[in-house]
C-alpha cells in the first residue's frame, strides 16, 4: 500500500512540475476558461462602390475647363544684321575671299494667350506681340494658324489678336475678379520656357498691387503660383477653371519663378479687350502733365501737402499749359474728388471723357487753386488697329 502512494504522490508531483513549466514557457497550450470577445464590425463601402462614394480631390475639373482655351504664341522678327567692316577690305577679300553679306536673321519669342470668343479672338499682353512682324498662334487641334493684331494698349500691357478659324474654338468664361480674396486658389496656366502647356497651382497671395513700375495703369492680382517666361499673356483660373486674370510679370533675380507674380484683373481684362475689339483701341483722358510721388523733402521745399502728385513737366500746348499749370503745383483733386497718390490721379484722369471740360484742383506755394480744362484724348501706340 505504501508503495503505490508514493507512485501516487510522485505522478502528482511530476505533473504538477509539468504543469508550472508548461503554464510558464507555453502558455498558449493550456485551454482557456474566458469567453470568446465579441467580434469588432468593420464598416466599408462595398468595394464596387468605394471609389464612386469617395468626394472629388484635387483641381482636375478646373484645369480640364480652361485648358483649350489658352493657347501658346509664337513671335518672330526680322532684325537687320551689320554688314562687319573687314568685308569692305580690299585685303582681307584678296586673302580670304568674298565673304556673303549676313543680311537678315529672325528673332523669335513666345509667350501665351487666352481664346476668349469661338470667333477667333485671343486675348494676351502687350510685350508678347509688340515688337512682332509675325505672329503664329498653336490651336487647341495642335494646328498653327498666323494672327493678326486687332489693337494694343501699351499703358495696360494687354492686346487683342485674331485668327481665322473654320470651326468654333474653345472660349474660355470670365469671373468678376472683384469676388476674390486673399487666400483664394488659383490655377495659372500657360507655355512658360516653351516646355508645353503647363499648370501650376497657388493661392491669391494679395490684391490691388501698384507702383511696381510694371505698366502705366496698375492694379494687379499677386499670386505665389508659379509664373515663369513664356506664362505671359496665359490664364490665372480660380477652382472652377474661369478667367480672373492675365498672367503679366514676375518678381525675379534670377529669371525663374520666386512665387510673386502679377496678373491683370478679369475685370479690367475685360473692358479693355470690349473696347479694343470695338473700336481698335482705349480710349483715355490726358491734360499733358509728368508728375512723381510727394516725398517729406519735396512736400516742405514746394510748400504742398504729402497727398496728391507734384508737377513736375507740362506739355507745350497740352490742355494743362493752356490752363496755366506749372511744375512744382501739387494736383490734390479732380472734379472735386480728393487725389492720393500719383496712380490714383493717372486713373481719374484716364476715367475722364476727352473733349469734356474738368476741375482740377492744385496746391500751389500753399495756395489752393482751382483750374478749368479740356481734356485732350491720350496718346496711344501708333497702329493700334490692323483691321
Amino acid at each position: 500500500m505504501r508503495r503505490l502512494w508514493l507512485i501516487f504522490a510522485q505522478t502528482v508531483t511530476i505533473a504538477l512540475a509539468l504543469l508550472l513549466v508548461v503554464s510558464v514557457l507555453r502558455p498558449d497550450w493550456l485551454p482557456r476558461g474566458d469567453a470568446p470577445a465579441p467580434a469588432v464590425q468593420v464598416l466599408s463601402a462595398p468595394p464596387s462602390t468605394a471609389s464612386a462614394a469617395l468626394p472629388a480631390t484635387g483641381y482636375a475639373q478646373a484645369a480640364q475647363a480652361a485648358l483649350p482655351a489658352v493657347v501658346p504664341i509664337f513671335t518672330s522678327k526680322a532684325i537687320k544684321q551689320q554688314r562687319h567692316p573687314f568685308l569692305d577690305d580690299p585685303l582681307f577679300r584678296h586673302f580670304f575671299g568674298e565673304r556673303p553679306d549676313s543680311g537678315t536673321r529672325r528673332a523669335s519669342g513666345l509667350g501665351s494667350g487666352v481664346i476668349v470668343s469661338p470667333d477667333g479672338y485671343i486675348l494676351t499682353n502687350n510685350h508678347v506681340v509688340e515688337a512682332a512682324d509675325e505672329i503664329e498662334i498653336s490651336l487647341p487641334d495642335n494646328s498653327r494658324r498666323m494672327a493678326r493684331i486687332i489693337g494694343r494698349d501699351p499703358d495696360s500691357d494687354l492686346a487683342v489678336l485674331r485668327v481665322d478659324v473654320d470651326r468654333p474654338l474653345p472660349a474660355i468664361t470670365f469671373a468678376r475678379s472683384e469676388a476674390l480674396h486673399v487666400g483664394d486658389v488659383v490655377l495659372a496656366i500657360g507655355n512658360p520656357f516653351g516646355v508645353g502647356q503647363t499648370v501650376t497651382m497657388g493661392i491669391v497671395s494679395a490684391l490691388n498691387r501698384s507702383h511696381l513700375g510694371i505698366n502705366t495703369f496698375e492694379n494687379f492680382i499677386q499670386t505665389d503660383a508659379a509664373i515663369n517666361p513664356g506664362n505671359s499673356g496665359g490664364a490665372l483660373v480660380d477652382i472652377r477653371g474661369q478667367l480672373v486674370g492675365i498672367n503679366t510679370a514676375i518678381y525675379s533675380r534670377s529669371g525663374g519663378s520666386l512665387g510673386i507674380g502679377f496678373a491683370i484683373p478679369s475685370d479690367s481684362a475685360n473692358k479693355i479687350m470690349q473696347e479694343i475689339i470695338r473700336t481698335g483701341g482705349v480710349t483715355r483722358g490726358w491734360i499733358g502733365v509728368e508728375v512723381q510721388e510727394i516725398t517729406p523733402d519735396l512736400s516742405e521745399a514746394f510748400k504742398v501737402p504729402r497727398q496728391g502728385a507734384l508737377i513736375a513737366g507740362v506739355a507745350r500746348n497740352s490742355p494743362a499749359d493752356t490752363a496755366g499749370v506749372l511744375p512744382g503745383d501739387a494736383l490734390v483733386s479732380i472734379e472735386g474728388e480728393a487725389i492720393r497718390d500719383v496712380q490714383a490721379m493717372l486713373e481719374r484722369i484716364a476715367a475722364l471723357q476727352p473733349g469734356k471740360s474738368a476741375r482740377v484742383g492744385f496746391i500751389r506755394k500753399g495756395q489752393a487753386i482751382e483750374l478749368k480744362m479740356t481734356v485732350a484724348k491720350r496718346p496711344g501706340p501708333d497702329n493700334q488697329r490692323a483691321e
